[in-house]
C-alpha cells in the first residue's frame, strides 16, 4: 500500500430522516471499501425496498436495534451484531424500537457510498416533482440501484413506521 494518503470528500447529510456521514472513503484504501455511519430515529423506515447489483452492505449496529427485511424474511439485529445485505437481494430496514438507531454500513466495493450525498440534494423528494424523480432515477441507474418507491406506504402501514 502506498504511504501517500489520498484525500477524501467527506459528507454529513440527511436523506429524509436517515443520517449519513462518510467515515471512510473508498479512495482511502486499496480495497475500495467505504464506511458510512447512519442514524435513524425510532419507528422510522430508512428506505423503500431496494437492491444493489454491484455491492454488498454489511451493517454493524452500534446503538439501538435494526429490523431488516430481505427476501421476505424479517431479522432483528441488536447492538454489537451485524447483518449482510448482499447484492441482488431485495431488502430494506428500519428502526422499530423506541431508541435511536446508529450503525456502520460497510460497503464493498465502495462506490455506492457516494449515492447518499448525491440523493440528499433531492430531498425531500416530492412525488409530484417529475424533474426531481427523473434525477433520482438517473442517479439510481448510474449506481445500478433499483428502488420500489411504491413499497413505502405498505411497509409503513404493516410495521407502524414513519418515513
Amino acid at each position: 500500500m502506498s504511504s501517500q494518503v489520498t484525500p477524501s470528500a467527506k459528507y454529513d447529510v440527511t436523506i429524509g430522516k436517515l443520517g449519513a456521514r462518510l467515515n471512510t472513503s473508498r479512495t482511502e484504501n486499496e480495497a475500495n471499501v467505504a464506511i458510512v455511519e447512519h442514524t435513524l430515529p425510532p419507528h422510522t423506515l430508512a428506505a423503500p425496498l431496494h437492491r444493489h447489483s454491484r455491492e454488498d452492505e454489511i451493517s454493524y449496529v452500534l446503538d439501538g436495534e435494526m429490523t431488516v427485511l430481505a427476501d421476505d424474511e424479517l431479522t432483528t439485529v441488536p447492538a454489537h451484531e451485524s447483518v449482510v445485505k448482499g447484492r441482488e437481494v431485495w431488502h430494506t430496514f428500519w428502526n422499530a424500537g423506541d431508541e435511536p438507531l446508529r450503525f456502520l454500513e460497510i460497503i464493498a466495493p465502495g462506490e455506492f457510498s457516494e449515492f447518499f450525498e448525491e440523493i440528499s440534494r433531492l430531498y425531500p423528494l416530492d412525488p409530484a416533482d417529475e424533474e426531481a424523480l427523473a434525477r433520482f432515477a438517473e442517479i439510481c441507474e448510474r449506481y445500478d440501484f433499483e428502488a420500489d418507491l411504491e413499497s413505502v406506504p405498505k411497509l409503513c402501514q404493516e410495521h407502524d413506521l414513519h418515513v
